[in-house]
């Protein structure tokens, strides 16, 4: 893998092109102070003041009866106060003000990825975001932001740099009204698209048996008509979501390989198919029995208590057993 088909993976960078068939997206470029504030964790979780007054948890409950420790002056530990939380009153405006345009509710991201791991701190338990404080929490809060911070490069043979000069805060237009069972993961192997499969491998949906041959169809009229030619690299992935009146808009593009995940293929796989024509293997769901695992908790595994006795001991041994009853039984 090279730099530059890492590079073009970026939503600043993709955007523009794909505009016309993508989801409403406006795009700021974000100060080195800011990079290095979620960088830093030599001191305590802050979040920055922010200049609007806006509280990232408004529904926390503040116990009167407590109040903030203060250093008194002359004390002892004075000279071991920590420094004053940061604030970025120029980036809150600008933030604010497209968060308005977009209808007052956005799910952010950086040049590659967005904040996912850290949904379980949100009010909402989403990446749903109403103002700066919130996207603030929410990447503050992530580890899987590291990747675009410091190892967007790792896998690329010809890097000179662990990061992008520039980073980036794409805020897209949220809609409520998503359904999962509609986002597909597409695979482009020498400009080619050899496969699509089901985005969300957790979950088995039958309208998705249904409809296959015909997703499949609009999927390819749309990357003929709309990728093959605009974007510059052989090999790579991108997202796709079908909406109700069956327009198809395309989400993120992903670099082929290294951190992108392969959903319901391999990447073994993927390497050695061999497309003929418009053949594409298209892979979902098709039965409960063929779900991937996978805990959507909310929170991290670190927050799981998984010990014996423990409620997540007793549902994972629940899934265990039915997983091996569903199986006796279509094998019967």
């Amino acid at each position: 893998m090279k730099v530059e088909e890492v590079n073009r993976c970026q939503i600043q960078d993709w955007y523009p092109k794909f505009k016309s068939v993508s989801i409403k997206t406006l795009i700021h470029e974000l100060p080195e102070s800011f990079i290095q504030y979620l960088l830093d964790d030599s001191g305590p979780f802050l979040l920055p003041v922010s200049v609007l007054n806006e509280d990232a948890l408004p529904n926390r409950i503040h116990n009167a009866d407590e109040e903030d420790f203060q250093v008194s002056e002359g004390s002892d530990d004075e000279a071991e106060e920590g420094s004053p939380p940061p604030s970025f009153p120029e980036l809150e405006l600008k933030i604010k003000e497209s968060i308005e345009s977009l209808g007052g509710e956005v799910f952010p991201k950086l040049n590659w990825s967005a904040p996912k791991d850290s949904a379980w701190i949100s009010t909402a338990g989403t990446l749903r975001c109403t103002s700066f404080s919130e996207i603030a929490l929410l990447f503050r809060a992530s580890d899987s932001l590291v990747h675009d911070l410091c190892h967007a490069y790792d896998s690329c043979l010809n890097k000179s740099s662990t990061r992008p000069q520039n980073f980036f805060l794409a805020l897209r237009k949220w809609y409520p009204s998503l359904q999962p069972d509609m986002e597909f993961r597409c695979f482009v192997k020498d400009h080619k698209l050899i496969g699509i499969s089901q985005r969300e491998v957790t979950t088995f949906y039958p309208v998705l048996l249904e409809k296959k041959n015909y997703l499949l169809s609009l999927i390819l009229a749309f990357f003929n008509n709309y990728v093959r030619d605009k974007f510059e690299s052989e090999n790579y992935t991108f997202d796709v979501y079908i909406t109700k009146d069956e327009r198809v808009k395309v989400v993120d593009f992903n670099p082929w390989g290294a951190f992108t995940l392969s959903m319901l293929f391999t990447w073994d796989e993927l390497d050695h198919i061999h497309s003929e024509g418009n053949d594409v293997e298209f892979r979902i769901v098709e039965d409960r029995c063929a779900v991937r695992p996978g805990l959507k908790t909310a929170v991290p595994f670190d927050y799981l208590d998984t010990s014996p006795g423990s409620g997540w001991d007793q549902f994972l041994r629940n899934a265990d057993e039915e997983l091996r009853r569903q199986s006796t039984k279509a094998g019967a």
